[in-house]
């Protein structure tokens, strides 16, 4: 018999063991102060706020040397010193950690992506209740698509039909995402889906929100201290 929907062992694992080398700052992105709190807290937070979801799980270095400086006071929050050298590897070894059952949902978000809202968690939750391969918050490309050449010149436009720019969270089961991250262990898997794709299978594509966008440059911090102020108010 399927069990109620409020009682899924639904975990989210956000895998929290990169560097943060493109941002470029003192420490790790996900450590950065966004309002009086780590950009981090603002994810992890939101994530608790999910009903549905019953276990927010960090998944961070073992070297990590700035996670307990820090008051998290997030409910549902545990911590798993089990990262990799790589997204892949940290979501599976976060996976090992939690031992789910083969077939309980899992929700993979960014830690980087902390302007994610209620909405769009609770409707690709909503949406996956009973699709047989899971699949992925994502937005419809509207933008003109240029393909550019080593010289830093247009080589060809590419037709935006059927163009979708991946989001997190991305919800899987955990039996499959652990055979996909296991097999597809390449350093070109970027994301969960990209790893379920391998294994022949098709996710599928929940509409996201553009607000959600994953904090990458210095650029970023004056739109998301934006967007967390409004929400705040």
């Amino acid at each position: 018999m399927r069990r109620a929907r409020h009682e899924w062992p639904l975990p989210a694992l956000v895998p929290a063991a990169g560097s943060g080398s493109r941002f470029g700052g003192p420490s790790p992105k996900q450590y950065l102060q966004l309002n009086g709190r780590t950009l981090m807290w603002h994810t992890l937070m939101t994530l608790s706020r999910v009903e549905a979801i019953e276990q927010v799980a960090v998944v961070i270095s073992p070297a990590d040397e700035w996670f307990d400086d820090y008051e998290w006071d997030i409910p549902k929050l545990t911590v798993h010193r089990v990262g990799g050298a790589t997204r892949g590897e940290s979501v599976l070894n976060g996976l090992r950690s939690l031992q789910a059952a083969a077939d309980d949902w899992i929700l993979v978000h960014d830690a980087a992506r902390c302007c994610i809202s209620l909405a769009a968690v609770e409707r690709l939750i909503a949406t996956l209740a009973d699709d047989p391969v899971g699949g992925l918050l994502a937005l419809p490309v509207t933008d003109t698509v240029k393909r550019g050449d080593a010289e830093g010149r247009v080589s060809t436009t590419v037709p935006r039909n059927g163009l979708w720019r991946a989001q997190t969270p991305q919800m899987f089961r955990a039996g499959t995402l652990a055979e996909a991250l296991t097999v597809c262990a390449a350093e070109d898997i970027t994301d969960e889906s990209s790893a379920i794709e391998r294994l022949g299978l098709k996710p599928s594509l929940v509409e996201g929100d553009a607000q959600n966008f994953k904090v990458t440059y210095p650029r970023d911090l004056p739109l998301v201290r934006a967007i967390l102020a409004a929400r705040k108010e």
